[in-house]
């Protein structure tokens, strides 16, 4: 299968940013689009709402259904889902995109921020996946997706920021579990992440303006990996942990330069992206030593 045309994806966060570039993606080929957020007034930092998305989505080829959302709220997520499966005929594909961050030391960490974090990153993902399952296992090639890292144990990723650390793990450790969980069911459970920084109104807002857009790469690295994935046979290929330059490399990307912002600027690393993860030829030498933020 290469085509997403008349599936129906349920995607957190898909107001702006990587959420609304694998929405786009998707629209291209003619599938539906459910976009779960909270975002339905501009926000006076961040462009996009769930109803501009849908819009984009619209012109794209795509059928798009906002859907006010605020992933922390049971009763919320239930009623999503609910009216993503009767307007569209069922789910194939749940995107776990939405997530908070806060890089703070333990100190400086507010509980009201590691609550924010856990309720969106972990518990989120947790409740979006559980609610859309039943739907999924009707599906012919259901997959789900969280946009979260391997589960590296090194104690430089949680030194800085522990509470974020485990934030963002706990939507990977979802995957390593659901993957086993449902894998009789059919329903592939993969994480993606990025190498680099990646170039959102989010990041430009949140860690350090135009450098560190330009020291990044597009959003259309992570929308094009992910619509790979879900192109996938969801029996085949569930439990992996894709770094995506290396998910590409591997079936057949060699040149990803049209990727960067800026191809003179060297690139921000991401965090968690595991000493072991080769970088594909060539993509090494566009590295700066500093990651994301630093």
């Amino acid at each position: 299968m290469s085509t997403l045309k008349g599936k129906t994806l349920f995607i957190t966060g898909a107001s702006r940013g990587i959420g609304l570039a694998i929405a786009l993606r998707a629209a291209k080929d003619g599938a539906n689009i459910a976009i779960a957020a909270k975002t339905a007034e501009p926000h006076k930092h961040l462009p996009g709402t769930i109803y501009t998305a849908a819009e984009e989505i619209e012109k794209a080829g795509g059928k798009a259904l906002p859907l006010l959302c605020d992933i922390r709220f049971e009763d919320q997520v239930q009623a999503a889902v609910a009216q993503t499966a009767e307007r569209f005929g069922g789910i194939d594909i749940c995107v776990n995109n939405a997530s908070a961050i806060s890089l703070t030391g333990t100190e400086a960490t507010e509980m009201k921020r590691w609550d924010l974090m856990h309720s969106i990153n972990a518990r989120g993902t947790f409740l979006v996946s559980k609610t859309c399952i039943p739907h999924l296992k009707k599906s012919a090639n259901p997959h789900v997706l969280m946009l979260s890292p391997p589960l590296d144990m090194s104690p430089r990723w949680f030194g800085p920021h522990v509470a974020y650390t485990m934030a963002k793990y706990g939507m990977s450790m979802c995957v390593l579990g659901m993957a086993e969980e449902f894998r009789n069911d059919g329903i592939a459970f993969n994480a993606l992440w990025p190498r680099t920084a990646i170039a959102t109104a989010a990041v430009e807002f949140a860690l350090g303006g135009d450098a560190m857009i330009k020291g990044s790469r597009t959003v259309e690295i992570l929308s094009d990996a992910a619509h790979l994935i879900f192109t996938k046979p969801a029996r085949q290929f569930s439990g992996n942990f894709l770094i995506d330059d290396t998910f590409l490399y591997e079936h057949g990307v060699k040149d990803f330069t049209k990727y960067r912002v800026d191809p003179a600027r060297k690139l921000f690393p991401d965090f968690f992206v595991p000493a072991s993860a080769t970088p594909p030829p060539g993509v090494a030498e566009t590295l700066e030593t500093a990651m994301i933020g630093g």
